[in-house]
């Protein structure tokens, strides 16, 4: 292997471009000139700009009915010309999120049978989308975002929580739509490709009650003001549950999973005679346990050739979770990454890459990092203790001053972390 970082990168690119909305939402549109209603576009998620992006051009003979308004984070907007692109705050809403999900339902708002609904979803759609129940603020929801994501818990966890505190999440948003037709394109960022966990799933049944939400908050011990507790104790909250009438006519379509961009990174692996496993899609957890034990595997292949035999890659994917009690700069990834070295402890001929398939790591704009054999070294001899800084919850700061960063800008998709282990 001449040049193993540059490897690391060409697989983590191939898991982004088997997620571009450009090759992936064309095939499951429906012909627009079938439609005799409105076409309305709508939707939420770091991709969504890309998307409505692809569907005016797959759209293009019936552009002068299209319409409509999708809302991504800063930075990853689209120039559409017949679909309203807003930019919005995330992983923290804000107010131009608000008013974002308010017009979202003021346009849905008084649709017929004959009209046919687009929602285009992607990972993000939760915080670009805070619309809080009666009797809730935007400060309630800016509140919980900060502790669900300091708290630990999965991506799951954190949507089911959102979803009883929202008048857009949970089913809400297409039960709005009734009695239109309503198609979701979903491109999956979640473990597990749930539907109703892809920005907490505003256009599809939720099976979800108060009572599990109210369980996560005392698991985790988020603090919930009283006003926000009595909407869940009251059921208040409750979501739009399987069977409701509202949601008949309502699909949904995984156009982009994690799993496909790690099978795409595996037949550039198999293409430079690397051999690839997939070890999962899923993987969830604290970011620096799960680093451990990958680098465990890594070690076994390297020593015994278990699982596999050098030259391979392990590959893997999901979305593991960090309990924040330092004052670093986070990220999930860097986490992850700086464990894995540290399990490695300089191992020969073994790299790797954790980067997040949308370029951001937590709140920074950098995807992740690229571990190597003398990733500590490198480290202690700049004076930084790579233990203190896991310890302190600051992987973007150690490997920032390595050089070793991952950084692509916005990919204008989002299918999830992305993991490979390259032992050369």
């Amino acid at each position: 292997m001449n040049d193993p970082r540059a490897f690391l990168r060409r697989l983590f690119d191939a898991a982004i471009a088997a997620a571009q909305p450009s090759r992936c939402v064309p095939p499951h549109l429906p012909d627009a000139r079938q439609i005799r209603g409105r076409l309305l576009v709508i939707g939420a998620g770091k991709a969504s700009a890309e998307m409505a992006l692809a569907v005016e051009s797959a759209w293009a003979d019936s552009a002068s009915r299209l319409g409509g308004l999708v809302v991504t984070r800063y930075g990853h907007g689209a120039p559409c010309r017949h679909i309203e692109i807003v930019e919005a705050a995330h992983p923290v809403p804000d107010a131009a999120g608000l008013a974002a999900a308010q017009r979202l339902l003021q346009l849905v708002a008084g649709l017929g049978p004959e009209d046919f609904v687009l929602c285009l979803i992607s990972g993000g759609g939760s915080a670009l989308l805070p619309l809080p129940l009666p009797g809730l603020a935007l400060d309630d929801e800016q509140a919980l975002a900060r502790a669900l994501l300091k708290s630990g818990a999965t991506i799951n966890e954190m949507n089911c929580v959102r979803r009883h505190l929202s008048a857009i999440k949970g089913g809400r948003l297409a039960a709005a739509c009734h009695p239109a037709r309503v198609l979701t394109l979903a491109i999956s960022d979640v473990p597990g490709d749930d539907p109703v966990n892809i920005a907490s799933g505003p256009t599809v049944a939720d099976p979800t009650t108060c009572a599990d939400a109210l369980a996560l908050a005392r698991r985790y011990g988020i603090e919930l003001a009283p006003h926000v507790r009595d909407v869940l104790q009251s059921g208040r909250g409750e979501s739009v549950k399987p069977g409701d009438p509202r949601l008949a006519r309502a699909a949904i379509k995984l156009i982009a999973t994690p799993y496909r961009s790690l099978e795409a990174a595996a037949a550039v692996a198999r293409a430079a005679g690397v051999r690839p496993m997939i070890l999962g899609d899923s993987l969830e957890g604290e970011a620096k346990d799960v680093g451990k034990v990958l680098a465990a595997i890594a070690r076994s292949a390297a020593t015994h050739g278990q699982p596999l035999a050098a030259p391979c890659v392990l590959l893997c994917g999901g979305e593991t979770t960090v309990t924040v009690r330092g004052s670093g700069r986070g990220g999930r990834n860097a986490e992850f990454a700086l464990s894995l070295a540290l399990g490695l402890d300089g191992l020969p001929k073994v790299w790797a890459l954790a980067a997040d398939t949308d370029g951001v790591d937590g709140t920074e704009e950098v995807a992740g990092a690229i571990v190597a054999p003398d990733t500590l070294a490198r480290a202690w001899r700049q004076g930084i203790r790579p233990a203190d800084s896991l310890a302190n919850n600051d992987g973007h700061g150690l490997f920032e001053a390595l050089g070793d960063q991952v950084i692509t800008g916005a990919t204008r998709t989002n299918v999830n972390d992305f993991r490979a282990i390259l032992i050369a």
